[in-house]
């Protein structure tokens, strides 16, 4: 009989003891900033496989720490600033306990109770395992216009032409593609909504409503009206696994930063190609909702902000943001709309909150203590294009969103720099260059080197672009432009080649699996590779020493290697090479609507990837970490092995990662002196069970009760 099924209630204690030796209780002793202690429920049982949690009270800001127990319901909680604690605990088939105020120093004993039905031990459940109950819409209204099922629900609003699909699992790889974008599918707020609101709800703002149109508005309300239906009903998913093995070695630590309007996308901590850079110096993360560039000191556990600027007094937020070609007189709206900027026809109680003309994006870090950015830094009119980008026509005539920017750690100033072509991730490579995706037809880079912050022309010199034309039939000339959003962006060191990742969207053909492409900029030619079925939806992708590009497939939820050296040819638009790629399945529940095996899907989502080159986390050199962003965790993979480790993050709920970084702090001082970095960049965080962002940082210690 499953936990949440036992017939038994207790309320839910916890006791500190205080003057009785640790060994005679069982619990380990602890050092002076420590606490231990273990997890019972009633008549005395351990509780293996639990997160005890340690909240701060009266550090600068909030300040949790996070570990498992042992065995034998053991933990320690190592490593503590000097603060009161309230220590409690979560545990799959458990009620979460009450609070215990403890001190470092302390041991103290938790006692638990089991849930007391199944929809309770339900309510921590990640929030794939609630996606995994969706039942798709039937292939019949996946082939055309949907018919029935919605109908009654769309206020006679307008809404463009729905796509085709060619199966189920293709429309459900591409619903979590536009949807789990940003926010994860199956949290309390998201699946507690009937169908009569869901309509309503779409509308809050402006790209959500765009992606459900795309999918088709009567098919998304249908599939999700039926399914908070049944979840309503009492349906409820499998029980997750408490954690096993290596997962109990890991401890979790979170500071707030933000506020309750901060949508934090990615962080860094050190320079990426060495990561004992800045050690123990600050995390910096850039605010994508607000215009700030974030700071966390993990040593004096303070959190601060500063504004991103823009030029020329430009103040237009993102979802008002217009387009004009040159020589054009239409003024077209291109802004991406967020939660505060609502659909035709639609409410937003958050009109306002998110002022960000410069939506900074994907923080790096280089050798000499700047922070670089993508952002935004002027309108995107044509005729607001430097001098030296109006001479290409090409480059001329085309939108180009987000340029660059750096913040001197040092001289605590920005300095904004002008591209011809649009800018999403950066990357440094080994020389120094840094390389960006984000634009649809080219692949561009940006010399420092080259660049003077007194000369702003003189960013000119500093880029260059290749517009990305492969050979189709071997002949050894580029004759086919490949045209797709860039997303991801890596140097390959193994080659000196580039690697970026095309995401479909609302421009690419329905059920388009996607792409990754290579760049060799020593013989200026493009190569594309597609990821053979049930692989759907690159997004993220990384490399690891060995020259394997290591790739996060959204869609259809597997982690993916690609190998070129085993490629047979690497010419032609994308199908060649099927045998350079191998698919791993990420753990977790499949979607239960669709059939097991090739046309199946993981109810998970994929955001990013990152490969720990240096083993900043402890579990290896060229450990692989796929984002769970739909599953409250990092997936760490052994490639030796093939083996998935999830590190959980239970508290708070809906957890929302996207980049990662990794550092080393001291060397010589084993697990203590590294970790890796990642935040919460849930969109919008009032969705989470503690409405505020955080960044994270995870060790990997030896075991359980290592101090």
């Amino acid at each position: 009989m499953s936990r949440s099924l036992r017939a038994f209630v207790v309320v839910a204690v916890a006791v500190v003891i205080v003057g009785i030796p640790a060994r005679s209780r069982s619990a380990p002793q602890p050092r002076s900033d420590a606490i231990a202690g273990r997890v019972v429920s009633q008549g005395g049982r351990a509780e293996a496989g639990v997160w005890v949690i340690a909240e701060a009270d009266g550090l600068p800001t909030e300040y949790r720490k996070i570990v498992v127990t042992n065995d034998e319901g053991k933990f320690v909680l190592p490593s503590l600033p000097a603060a009161s604690y309230r220590v409690w605990v979560r545990g799959y088939g458990l009620r979460d306990s009450e609070k215990v105020a403890a001190k470092p120093g302390s041991t103290i004993e938790i006692a638990v109770a089991d849930a007391a039905t199944p929809q309770e031990a339900a309510k921590i459940y990640p929030a794939n395992y609630w996606l995994s109950l969706l039942e798709p819409p039937a292939e019949a209204k996946l082939r055309g216009a949907p018919a029935g099922g919605g109908a009654g629900v769309l206020s006679g609003a307008s809404q463009q032409a729905p796509a085709a699909y060619p199966s189920r699992a293709a429309w459900t790889a591409q619903f979590k593609l536009n949807c789990v974008l940003c926010h994860q599918i199956g949290s309390l707020l998201t699946r507690s909504r009937p169908a009569e609101m869901l309509d309503r709800g779409l509308r809050k703002a402006a790209m959500m409503s765009a992606m459900a149109d795309m999918l088709g508005r009567e098919r998304v309300i249908e599939a999700l009206g039926g399914w908070s239906a049944r979840i309503a009903a009492g349906t409820l998913p499998p029980a997750p696994p408490r954690p096993a093995g290596a997962e109990r070695n890991v401890v979790i630590t979170e500071w707030g930063w933000g506020d309750t309007f901060t949508y934090a996308h990615d962080e860094v901590a050190t320079d990426k190609r060495d990561p004992t850079r800045y050690a123990n110096g600050p995390v910096y993360g850039v605010d994508i909702g607000n215009d700030r560039l974030l700071k966390l000191d993990p040593m004096t556990h303070t959190a601060s902000m500063t504004k991103v600027p823009t030029r020329d007094g430009f103040d237009t937020p993102w979802c008002r943001q217009t387009y004009q070609a040159p020589h054009g007189k239409q003024i077209l709206p291109i802004g991406v709309g967020s939660l505060g900027c609502p659909a035709e026809g639609g409410e937003s109680g958050f009109a306002g909150k998110y002022d960000n003309p410069a939506n900074p994006h994907n923080p790096m870090m280089d050798g000499g203590g700047k922070v670089w950015m993508t952002t935004q830094i002027r309108r995107e009119w044509a005729e607001d294009l430097p001098e030296f980008c109006k001479s290409v026509p090409e480059i001329a005539a085309r939108i180009q969103h987000r340029q660059l920017g750096y913040y001197d750690t040092k001289a605590e100033r920005f300095v904004l720099i002008d591209t011809c072509y649009g800018t999403h991730h950066l990357q440094f490579d080994a020389k120094g260059v840094l390389w960006t995706s984000g634009d649809s037809h080219v692949v561009g880079w940006f010399d420092p080197a080259k660049f003077d912050p007194a000369k702003p022309d003189s960013a000119g010199k500093a880029q260059g672009w290749s517009a990305v034309i492969v050979d189709s039939d071997g002949d050894g000339k580029k004759d086919t432009p490949v045209v797709g959003f860039h997303y991801g962006v890596i140097p390959n060191a193994a080659d000196g080649s580039v690697w970026t990742a095309v995401v479909e969207g609302l421009t690419s053909p329905a059920g388009v699996p996607g792409r990754i492409l290579r760049y060799d900029p020593a013989t200026d030619t493009h190569e594309v590779f597609s990821p053979p079925a049930p692989g759907f939806g690159p997004r993220g992708l990384d490399a690891d020493t060995r020259g394997n590009v290591w790739i996060g497939l959204g869609g259809s939820g597997h982690l993916a290697k690609f190998d070129r050296s085993k490629c047979a040819k690497t010419w032609g638009t994308g199908d060649q090479c099927p045998e350079g790629w191998t698919l791993w399945q990420s753990p977790g529940p499949q979607i239960q609507g669709l059939a097991p095996g090739p046309n199946g899907g993981s109810a998970d989502f994929h955001y990013y990837v990152w490969v720990d080159q240096f083993d900043t986390l402890g579990m290896g050199r060229n450990t692989v970490i796929l984002n769970g962003t739909g599953s409250d965790s990092l997936l760490a993979f052994d490639p030796s092995a093939e083996k998935f480790r999830v590190i959980r993050i239970p508290y708070p709920l809906n957890s929302y990662t996207r980049g990662l970084d990794g550092r080393i702090d001291d060397p010589a001082a084993g697990w203590k002196g590294r970790g890796l970095w990642f935040t919460n960049g849930l969109d919008p965080v009032l969705h989470s069970e503690v409405p505020r962002s955080y960044v994270g940082w995870v060790q990997f210690r030896p075991d359980p009760l290592a101090d």
